[in-house]
């Protein structure tokens, strides 16, 4: 009982959604997906995507049979100097985009990093063929802010990774096929309140309005729910915190004369459950600043490309083996 109160609190502070939150209508799920959006030298926009797709199902997952592709892989209308990040699966460009050959197994993910860019000042549409559970879409301090059409999109502030900063912006429950536009304004810095907290974009409407300060990657809707709620007024960590401690005491006082020992037994491993799940976020999260440095590295030319594939390749296995790891917490 104990273990069951802790996953659930510990659920309600995940950065970012897991494996076992993908949409179960569909066989594969994007359970994240960032990009990097930055000026080029030239004037036009850079899009560094890196991408998880998850297969849902307990059998391998070969595509919809309709072809040799098992992923698709759309990129926008007018798109060059596309590049594709990873030299151990197997893809082909499309007109559309890209596809993959090489099958997932089942409850497995792939990251798929890849590249390319949009001319400066055009509305930039995006539409995916596969449900997105969260998207996350980081620009670099000073490098311009993006306004969102038709979508619901969510302000996170300004956050550092390592030693750059970030205005983050992340777009939740994203359907397949669904189209919506980025305007991104390499000139136009974020207004110094929305480098503070998230601002909640409607559709077609600009990023104006503060409504909480939030640190990166907390899940939006959490955020939302909790500012909705009468309990709006106290701090949510403190109060999971002291609602956690409520619970957990209760609970041993209960089962003091007659279970007390074993009580004890089951505190200990939920702490240390804690403990791991915790190592592992801080794991995934130290994983995706180092692929984010690696891939600014070789943008500027201080490695070659086969340091780079090398050392993209052991922070994706690596990647992978994390969450794989973080499913138990959550099936």
């Amino acid at each position: 009982m104990i273990k069951k109160v802790t996953v659930f609190l510990l659920g309600l502070l995940l950065l970012i959604p897991l494996n076992g939150m993908a949409a179960a209508e569909s066989p594969i799920s994007v359970d994240m997906h960032y990009l990097v959006v930055s000026p080029t030298e030239d004037g036009s926009t850079n899009m560094m995507n890196m991408v998880n797709f998850t297969n849902t199902t307990s059998e391998e997952y070969k595509g919809d049979g309709t072809g040799e592709a098992v992923l698709n892989v759309t990129i926008p209308t007018g798109a060059t100097g596309f590049s594709f990040l990873d030299n151990k699966t197997a893809q082909k460009q499309v007109d559309t985009g890209f596809i993959t050959t090489d099958p997932i197994p089942a409850n497995q993910t792939v990251v798929l990093p890849y590249s390319y860019r949009m001319v400066k000042g055009e509305e930039i549409n995006l539409s995916f063929e596969y449900p997105v559970q969260a998207m996350q879409i980081l620009v670099p301090e000073g490098m311009g802010s993006i306004e969102f059409k038709n979508v619901t999109a969510t302000n996170q502030g300004l956050f550092k990774m390592d030693d750059q900063n970030y205005q983050g912006y992340s777009v939740e429950g994203i359907q397949a096929k669904q189209s919506f536009t980025m305007i991104y304004d390499k000139d136009k810095q974020p207004a110094a309140s929305e480098t503070q907290g998230s601002s909640e974009l409607g559709a077609g409407e600009a990023n104006t309005n503060v409504t909480k300060t939030a640190p990166a990657f907390h899940n939006p809707g959490h955020l939302r729910m909790w500012a909705q709620s009468p309990l709006k007024t106290f701090d949510p960590h403190v109060f999971i915190i002291v609602m956690a401690a409520i619970i957990i005491a209760a609970l041993s006082y209960f089962g003091y004369f007659r279970m007390k020992a074993r009580a004890e037994e089951k505190r200990i491993g939920a702490d240390k459950e804690e403990s791991a799940f915790k190592n592992l976020m801080a794991k995934q999260k130290a994983i995706m600043d180092k692929i984010l440095e690696l891939e600014e590295n070789f943008g500027d030319g201080n490695m070659s490309e086969e340091d780079y594939q090398a050392k993209l390749a052991a922070y994706k296995q690596h990647l992978v083996q994390v969450k794989i790891n973080l499913r138990q917490f959550v099936e």
